[in-house]
C-alpha cells in the first residue's frame, strides 16, 4: 500500500506591481536553496520567476502566484501564476523564445518554457492566463517524486486557506493498494486550527486503515472526529482493471466525472462527520477512457463547466485546478480542487 498526501506548503503572493515579482523571486530562491537546487537551478527559477509574474503585472493587470515547496524537503519546486487578464492573442507566438513585450532581460516567456523541467500555459481571451512550471535540480539536490502523485494515477491541486487564515482547514490525501486508487477530500467545519485539526484527523485515519470501502473509511473516521468539530468527507475508489469509479461522501464536497462534453455529479449525503451522520451510502459509476475525475470542496462554487474553456481538459491538472479556482473561488472560505486522470498509455 502507497499513500501519498499533501506534504507541500503553498505560499500565496500577491502579484499587482514589479515589488511583488521581487518577493516571489526571492522566496522562490529561498525554497530552492533549502532543496538542494546549485547556483545554476537557482537563476533559472528566478528568470521564470520574473518572466511569469511580469508578464501578469504588465499584460494581466496583476495576478497572483502559487509558489509550492515540499514540507520535508523531498520533491520538486512548483509555481502557478494566475492572472484575470485580458488572455494572450497568440500563445505559440508569445512562447517563441527572444518574444517579449514586457521589455524583460529573460526576453519573454518562450525562455520560461525552456528554463522549466514541467511547463504548462493556457490563456483565454478577456478570461485570463495560467502559467504552470515545475523545477527539480539538474545535478544532485533533494526533489523527489512531487506530494501528491503516485505513479498510474496523476493529480493536480490547488489547496488554499481563507485569506488571512494561516492554517487551512481544507486537507487532501490519496492511496493506492494495487490497481485501485482512492482519493479523499476533507473539509472541517469552518476555518482555522479547529477545522485544521479536523481535517488532519480524518488524513490520519484514512493513511492508518487498511480499508478499501469509501463507505467504511467515512464510518472510521466519523468515530475518530467526535472530540473535534467535525468535517465533510468524500472518498472515490477508483478500480483500474475494472474501470469504476465507487464514490461516498457526507457533507459538502462535491465529486464530478468528466469526459469529453459530459459531466457526471456523484452523491454525496448530508451531515457532518464526526456529528450527525444518519448514513453513509456508496455509489459506483462507470470510469470512461480519458475520464478526468474533479473533487472540490465548498470554497469552490459548483456551476463550473470544463467544455466552456476550449481544450482545457487535456491540459496540465494542476493548470485545470487552477483555472477552477481562479474562476469559481466563493473567496470567503478554505479551498480545495483535485484534478485526477490516469496518464495515457505510451
Amino acid at each position: 500500500m502507497e499513500v501519498s498526501s499533501i506534504r507541500s506548503t503553498t505560499t500565496y503572493l500577491k502579484l499587482e506591481d514589479q515589488s511583488h515579482v521581487g518577493e516571489a523571486r526571492r522566496l522562490a530562491i529561498s525554497y530552492a536553496g533549502d532543496l538542494g537546487f546549485d547556483d545554476t537551478d537557482r537563476g533559472r527559477i528566478a528568470l521564470v520567476v520574473t518572466e511569469a509574474g511580469t508578464n501578469a503585472v504588465l499584460h494581466g493587470a496583476g495576478g497572483e502566484a502559487l509558489l509550492r515547496s515540499p514540507a520535508d524537503g523531498d520533491g520538486p519546486l512548483e509555481l502557478l501564476v494566475i492572472d484575470r487578464g485580458p488572455g494572450i492573442a497568440d500563445v505559440a507566438k508569445a512562447l517563441q523564445d527572444g518574444y517579449s513585450t514586457a521589455g524583460t532581460p529573460g526576453t519573454g516567456l518562450g525562455a520560461a518554457l525552456r528554463m522549466s523541467d514541467t511547463f504548462d500555459l493556457y490563456s483565454t481571451p478577456t478570461i485570463g492566463t495560467v502559467l504552470y512550471a515545475r523545477f527539480v535540480p539538474q545535478f544532485g539536490g533533494r526533489a523527489g517524486s512531487a506530494g501528491g502523485r503516485l505513479d498510474g494515477l496523476e493529480i493536480g491541486e490547488v489547496c488554499l486557506p481563507m485569506r488571512n487564515e494561516i492554517v487551512c482547514g481544507d486537507a487532501w490525501v490519496t492511496r493506492r493498494s494495487g490497481h485501485t486508487d482512492l482519493v479523499m477530500v476533507a473539509d472541517g467545519l469552518g476555518h482555522g486550527p479547529d477545522a485544521a485539526e479536523a481535517a488532519r484527523r480524518a488524513v490520519a485515519v484514512f493513511e492508518a486503515s487498511r480499508d478499501q470501502s469509501p463507505a467504511l473509511l467515512i464510518s472510521e473516521i466519523h468515530g475518530a472526529l467526535q472530540s473535534t468539530r467535525g468535517a465533510a468527507v468524500a472518498i472515490a475508489s477508483l478500480d483500474h482493471e475494472i474501470a469504476q469509479v465507487r464514490y461516498a461522501g457526507v457533507g459538502n464536497i462535491s465529486g464530478t466525472i468528466v469526459h469529453g462534453s459530459t459531466t457526471r455529479s456523484m452523491v454525496s449525503l448530508n451531515g457532518t462527520v464526526g456529528h450527525e451522520m444518519r448514513k453513509v451510502q456508496e455509489f459506483v459509476y462507470e470510469w470512461p477512457t480519458d475520464g478526468l475525475l474533479v473533487m472540490h470542496s465548498d470554497g469552490l462554487q459548483t456551476h463550473w463547466r470544463l467544455d466552456k474553456y476550449p481544450g482545457l481538459a487535456a491540459r496540465h491538472l494542476n493548470v485545470i485546478a487552477a483555472v477552477l479556482y481562479r474562476d469559481f473561488s466563493r473567496g470567503r472560505d478554505d479551498l480545495t480542487v483535485i484534478a485526477a486522470r490516469l496518464p495515457k498509455a505510451d
